[in-house]
């Protein structure tokens, strides 16, 4: 039996293509993760989750694409499916395009959306609402308290909990929003403590739509690079937790 000896160059391409190539083309085009740094979308998401989003599902732009807020490849979407009410999307809103933000769908194009005393209404029905057991909030940004937490049903059916910390908040009465066509009308599940359509980022292009949030895969309190704290920080009851809508 013999074998061929394989060149330097040889060894080094193969290198080069299983070790940077692939794992770049499967994170730019296939599943992406992420980091929550945020609180808006408690209680769905919490500070040092860690996530995959489907670069896939909903196809690809320009803007979702390596470098797509410099450089403009194409127009419009190309594959994919169109994105679902109550999905958790990340996307860049058309002010901040190199700014990613993840939130959750509620507005479909051609929608009518309004917050009237903290209830929300779509196309003049106000979605039903059931109080639950209150959240309790560990994190550092507010600690050791409990916020009243409900579980919200939009028209399709999919059901989610948010959590109202302030009565008659900021963002609990609204103008009338009509979502325009081809756009999409985003909020966080934390509802008086999120920047989102309601309030400062707007109407979301299609072309915006960067992924969608499928799978929560890694929770801790602590920082992540703090090896040492892993095992008491750990949250093991969100280890690869499904994030996709139930219907």
């Amino acid at each position: 039996m013999t074998t061929k000896k394989i060149k330097f160059y040889e060894t080094w391409t193969f290198v080069i293509l299983v070790c940077i190539v692939l794992p770049v083309m499967f994170r730019a085009f296939v599943y992406s993760p992420r980091h929550i740094p945020s609180s808006s979308m408690k209680p769905t998401l919490l500070i040092g989750d860690y996530i995959f989003i489907s670069k896939f599902s909903y196809g690809y732009s320009s803007v979702d694409l390596p470098f797509g807020y410099v450089i403009k490849y194409f127009e419009g979407r190309i594959g994919g499916e169109k994105p679902k009410r109550g999905d958790i999307i990340v996307f860049r809103p058309p002010t901040q395009p190199d700014t990613d933000y993840i939130k959750r769908l509620i507005g479909m194009p051609g929608d009518v959306i309004q917050m009237k005393h903290g209830k929300l209404s779509i196309n003049g029905e106000e979605l039903a609402t059931q109080r639950v057991e209150d959240f309790y909030d560990d994190q550092p940004d507010n600690t050791d308290s409990r916020i009243k937490q409900y579980k919200e049903t939009l028209p399709n059916g999919v059901s989610y909990t948010i959590l109202d910390e302030i009565e008659e908040g900021p963002a609990d009465n609204t103008d009338i929003f009509v979502v325009p066509k081809k756009h999409y009308f985003f909020m966080g599940d934390n509802r008086d403590n999120s920047a989102d359509s309601r309030i400062s980022i707007g109407y979301v292009p299609d072309v915006n739509l960067i992924g969608r949030a499928d799978m929560l895969f890694f929770s801790n309190k602590s920082s992540f690079i703090k090896l040492w704290d892993w095992v008491k920080s750990f949250r093991g009851e969100r280890f690869l937790k499904n994030l996709r809508n139930e219907e």
